[in-house]
């Protein structure tokens, strides 16, 4: 015992209390673990299933997703010196021709050809050739 009637705290003693507060902690880390790993049940992706919801083959849901439509009327290269000296005004020569069909990109993808047309004083195109998906997956693989 000591001065204040305690007994006193041997190395021994420390050690088992050291050795049950780590039993504990594991045992509550086992509790908050996820459970064992067990075989994972998937469901049936074909069509064929009768327990599966009926789905609609219609594009209705992506239709007000908005896409990028560019019309090309040619392109051109030039120097960064000639660039600098662009000023109102200016003309930069395209590689298109006057009355050549122009190309109408979506997203950046060629989807067709037409001609400049204006109306109540504003500029539009009216389509000429529509690119067939044929045609566009061939590009691509290219």
């Amino acid at each position: 015992m000591d001065d204040n009637g305690d007994t006193p705290i041997s190395e021994d003693d420390w050690g088992a209390a050291i050795a049950e507060q780590e039993k504990a902690e594991a045992a509550a880390a086992e509790k908050t673990e996820a459970p064992p790993a067990t075989a994972a049940i998937f469901k049936e992706f074909s069509g064929k299933s009768s327990t599966a919801p009926e789905t609609h083959n219609d594009i209705d849901f992506i239709l007000d997703i908005p896409v990028q439509l560019t019309v090309e009327l040619g392109r051109t290269k030039i120097a960064i010196k000639n660039l600098l000296q662009l000023a109102q005004g200016s003309v930069v020569e395209l590689d298109g021709l006057a009355g050549e069909p122009m190309d109408v990109l979506v997203n950046g993808c060629l989807i067709a050809q037409g001609e400049v047309v204006v109306v109540n004083d504003k500029f539009g195109i009216r389509l000429t050739d529509i690119v067939t998906p044929a045609e566009r997956i061939r590009k691509l693989n290219k």
